[in-house]
Order: C-alpha cells, then structure tokens, then sequence
C-alpha cells in the first residue's frame, strides 16, 4: 500500500514542479493530477496503450492511479495492475484506487449481459435480486465485499489505497433516500471490517451527479449525512476512526456545480460539496476534469485568461486543481503523449483561492 515514506521520496525525487503540486492525502503526499483509466475500447491494443501510458505517468510525477472494476470490463484494473508490478517506481510510492457498485463483465462485453448477470452473480447469491438497480448497480455489503477481492486479484495488490463505493446514487431509482443512507451504513460496515483486515486502508464514495445537485433533487445525496453513516459504520465495526476520507465528483470549468450549488448542510449554514469536503478534511478527487476531452479544444476566454498554461488541456486542469479541498484532478490518459502534456500542467501554479473566486463573479 502507499506509505508516509514513500510518497515523500517520490516528492523528492520529483522536485521540478510547481510548489503546490504535490498534496496531502492521509499520511501521504499525492500528485495533484492523477490518471483516469475509464475511457476506451476493451481490446488488448488499447491496453497495451495504456499500459505504456501508467508507466509513462509513474516515471514523470504522477503517482495517483484511478480506475474501477467495470472500467473496459475489468481490463482497466488489469493493466493497471501490470503497470504497477512492470515500473520501477516503489508501489508503496503509488495511491491506487478504485470502485465498486456496477456489475462488471469478464473482458468483453457478453453475447447475452443478462444472462451473465444472472449465472455470475444472481443464481450464486453474491447478488439479492432485490439490491440490482437498473438491472446493473449494486452496493450491497455482500456484493461489495466480492468485487473488493476481484479488484485485488486484478490488480494483483495485497491492499487497495482507496475503495470508493461507485455512483450510490444510481440506486435511488429502486428505492427511497433514507432506504440507500442505510445501506450505505451496512457496507461502510464491511468496508471498515476489511481495513481492519488490511484488504483497503481508506474508503468513499465516487458519485457523479449525487454531490452537485439541489436538496430538493431527486437524485441528491447529502454529503454530512454520508460522513455521519461512515462514522455509525466504524463505530459498528469497533474501529477507533473511520476510514472515509475519499470523495470523487466531476469538476471542470462546464461542470462547477460542485462549487456553485450550496446543498450540504455544515456548522454555518449550507455548503458546496468542496466546501463541506474541505471543511471535514475530506480529500476530493475530481473527474471529468477534461470534459472526457472537450475542454482540450478550448475554454471561456475569460476564465483562459486567468489560467497559466501552454495549451488548453493544461489550463483546464489547473482549474479543476484550483478548487477548494482538491487532492488531485483526474485526467484519461489514453498515451504517453496525453501523459506528457498533461503532466506538464504541474509546472505551472493552479489560481489561488482569490483569483479562483473571482471566476464565479
């Protein structure tokens, strides 16, 4: 797993960025601009490129690895886990993390996706019929447990950094707030149960729309009430602290909702979800931070203006890495020369807190 120490050497030994490119994240430091693995076709060509592409980022400063075990049907946790066993670089030097809640497929997608559901997960009793919504999504504590130990097959680790509970909102389609909120509980249960096996040292949860959103939306979570389940669920599991202490959520200068929308209630009144996470020292890790690619062709002349950068992709990732409360901005890196630009982005400074603000006036 990652270590204090470790992650310091690989700060060291990568001393060329700007000031504030490496950041805290538990005991660790972590590169501000991490690597997403959740774009491309399930083919070995592409993973070839992507396992070029993590080694590429290893060697260059970035020592964050995002990936999920439905990515590319599990072949993006596969190349990752390659990656990491094939690079010079100290695993204990790299915070890998990943997520459950969609029900993967095996390498390519099936002929017939129901029926694989059905045989793989329904008919063996990893999956009650009753926990799938959509037909596809699950975060019961049971099915979480099972993808935890594909996840660490996968990626031929001992122990994940940081185990995110994928997209919980998806099940608000099935059932009501307070019915997700408990089983919410119930898995943060398990979850703590297996950091105190040693199978994950941190979790969260990776949402897409349930962070950004109203109160009054349907498919609102509230991030206060999240922390409040985690801290039920290691109190449950006997453990002295929780280990909650990720949160991922999509952040670019398109998608600032989770800056702008005020629907998370703190000591003071309501909060953004960055504000909240960073006021209870939650690290953020952002998605979408491109716009899976779009903000690479170009940004709002005013807000271009008030970012440092070569080119666009650099300066959309230095607002996503400007937000409050931000760990580290995730960007798809499909090849080493995404990896070579992106990364060039860390030589520059992000805004600060008032330039930043001053964007939204």
């Amino acid at each position: 797993m990652a270590t204090q120490s470790a992650t310091w050497a690989y700060r060291e030994a990568h001393d060329d960025f700007a000031r504030t490119y490496f950041r805290r994240f538990s005991d660790c430091v972590v590169s501000s601009i991490g690597m997403g693995t959740y774009l491309g076709d399930p083919t070995d060509e592409r993973d070839d490129r992507y396992r070029e592409a993590i080694e590429d980022a290893l060697r260059s400063g970035i020592n964050v690895l995002d990936t999920a075990i439905n990515y590319r049907h599990q072949r993006s946790e596969r190349v990752v886990g390659d990656a990491i066993a094939e690079s010079s670089v100290d695993r204990e030097a790299i915070l890998v993390a990943t997520k459950g809640g969609f029900v993967p497929f095996d390498g390519e997608r099936p002929d017939d996706p129901a029926q694989y559901i059905r045989s793989t997960y329904l008919d063996t009793g990893i999956i009650d019929r009753d926990d799938l919504a959509r037909g596809q999504h699950c975060i019961a504590p049971g099915f979480i447990d099972d993808q935890i130990d594909r996840s660490l097959d996968n990626l031929g680790l001992e122990t994940i950094d940081l185990y995110y509970v994928h997209n919980p909102e998806t099940q608000l389609t099935e059932r009501s707030r307070g019915a997700v909120y408990e089983q919410l509980e119930a898995t943060f249960t398990r979850l703590e149960e297996r950091r105190a096996a040693g199978d994950i040292r941190h979790y969260g949860v990776a949402t897409w729309e349930a962070l950004r959103v109203s109160a009054t939306a349907e498919n609102y979570l509230s991030l206060p009430e999240i922390v409040r389940r985690a801290r039920a669920a290691a109190d449950a599991a006997g453990n002295e602290t929780t280990g909650f202490r990720g949160v991922q959520l999509p952040f670019n200068v398109q998608m600032a909702d989770a800056f702008t929308i005020e629907s998370h209630e703190g000591a003071e009144g309501p909060q953004s979800a960055l504000w909240f996470a960073h006021d209870a020292e939650l690290s953020v890790f952002t998605s979408a931070s491109l716009m899976q690619g779009k903000l690479a062709d170009g940004l709002p002349g005013q807000v271009a203006a008030k970012l440092d950068g070569e080119t666009s992709a650099q300066r959309a990732i230095n607002f996503a890495r400007s937000a409050p409360g931000v760990a580290s901005s995730l960007v798809g890196m499909g090849s080493p020369d995404h990896v070579t630009e992106n990364v060039a982005a860390g030589r520059f400074e992000p805004l600060g807190a008032s330039a930043f603000d001053a964007v939204f006036e």
